[in-house]
């Protein structure tokens, strides 16, 4: 059996977006919205207008309309998230033996970096060193 659809309308002051939906929460992802527009009155279900009317023409989809000039409604899908498709095996294996060799060469100059720094660290405690000894046996 069916769900019977209900409309809901949502406005951000300058906008307003209608959509037939099953229930709120498929209307809050048609808007691409999280928060629930419902609680704090930013959106409601409508009973009656032209936008309710577009809406039930085409379920799912967004139905926007321009609150300051309205040059009446506008029938927008909403595209289904594409999904990202799979890498195959080959490609993953080497993209990991890319990734790998890339953070070999990464540790390799981080370790080169470090013994340099240590030998200019070293150096420089030395010259204090003897400066030290020279000043107490002087």
């Amino acid at each position: 059996m069916a769900r019977k659809l209900k409309v809901f309308c949502y406005s951000d002051g300058f906008h307003s977006w209608t959509v037939a939906a099953p229930s709120r929460a498929k209307a809050l992802e048609a808007w691409g919205v999280k928060r629930d527009l419902f609680s704090d009155g930013a959106a409601k279900e409508i009973d009656i207008g032209p936008d309710r009317e577009a809406a039930l023409a085409s379920p799912g989809e967004l139905i926007e309309r321009g609150l300051a000039v309205d040059v009446g409604a506008v029938a927008r899908k909403t595209a289904p998230k594409a999904k990202k498709p799979e890498p195959s095996d080959a490609k993953a294996k080497a993209r990991v033996e890319a990734l790998e060799a890339k953070a070999a060469a990464l540790d390799e100059a981080q370790a080169e970096e470090l013994a340099k720094r240590q030998a200019k660290a070293r150096n420089v405690l030395a010259a204090k060193l003897k400066a030290a000894r020279a000043k107490v046996s002087g």
